[in-house]
C-alpha cells in the first residue's frame, strides 16, 4: 500500500506524461486523461510546479519552467505556518484557516509534500 506523498509523487508523473505526449491541456483534459480525480490533480500540479516542471499558459498547462511559484508557493508558505502552529488539521480546516479554495489548497499541499514538509493520512 503506497502512502499519500507517494501517490502525489506518482499522480505527478502521470500529469506530466500526459502533457509529454499531448501537448499543453487544460486541468478538465488532464483529469480526463489521467483518470485523476480534482484534488488528485492539483495536488500533483503542485508537486511539479515546486519542481519547477509546469507552467500555465491560459487555461493550459504545459511542460516549462514554472511560473506558478508566486501562487502555489506562497499558498504553500500560509498553510506551513499553520501547520507550525497546528500539529493535525484535515484539509476542510486549511481550507477554511487560510481562505483557500481546495484546489489552490491541494496545490500547496502537493508543493509542500515535494519539499517533504508534510505527512498526510487518508
Amino acid at each position: 500500500m503506497i502512502d499519500v506523498i507517494e501517490e502525489f509523487g506518482l499522480n505527478a508523473g502521470r500529469v506530466w506524461t500526459a502533457i509529454n505526449s499531448r501537448g499543453p491541456l487544460a486541468d478538465t483534459q488532464l483529469m480526463e486523461d489521467t483518470s485523476l480525480r480534482t484534488h488528485e490533480l492539483y495536488a500533483a500540479i503542485g508537486w511539479l510546479a515546486r519542481e519547477n516542471k509546469i507552467s500555465k499558459d491560459g487555461d493550459l498547462y504545459k511542460l516549462d519552467e514554472t511560473n506558478l511559484t508566486g501562487k502555489i508557493g506562497h499558498d504553500a508558505g500560509k498553510i506551513w505556518k499553520l501547520l507550525v502552529t497546528e500539529s493535525k488539521v484535515d484539509t476542510t480546516y486549511i481550507s477554511k484557516m487560510t481562505e483557500m479554495n481546495k484546489r489552490d489548497t491541494y496545490s500547496a499541499l502537493g508543493w509542500l509534500a515535494r519539499e517533504d514538509k508534510i505527512k498526510i493520512k487518508k
